[in-house]
C-alpha cells in the first residue's frame, strides 16, 4: 500500500458533473469556473432563498411600518 487513495469524488451542484474533491481543483465543487459563476448569480438574484420565520410577538412588538427586530440583534430598532 502506498498512502495514496483515490480522489473523493463530488457531484458539481450547477450541472451534475463529477469532479475530483482535490487541492488541484480550484473551483470545487464546481467543475469549472462557469459553474460556480452561474451558482453565485443564482444567489446574487436571490433564486435561492433562506426561509425566515417571524414570530407572533415579532410582528406585535414591531412599530407601524417598521420591520421587526431581527432574533439577537437588539440594535436592529
Amino acid at each position: 500500500m502506498t498512502g495514496m487513495s483515490s480522489p473523493h469524488l463530488v457531484t458539481c451542484p450547477t450541472c451534475g458533473k463529477s469532479v475530483s474533491w482535490t487541492p488541484a481543483n480550484a473551483w470545487r465543487p464546481f467543475c469549472s469556473e462557469r459553474c460556480k459563476l452561474i451558482d453565485l448569480g443564482a444567489w446574487a438574484t436571490e433564486k435561492y432563498r433562506v426561509p425566515v420565520t417571524e414570530s407572533k410577538d415579532q410582528l406585535e412588538d414591531a412599530e407601524p411600518g417598521e420591520s421587526p427586530a431581527a432574533p439577537g440583534n437588539p440594535d436592529a430598532r
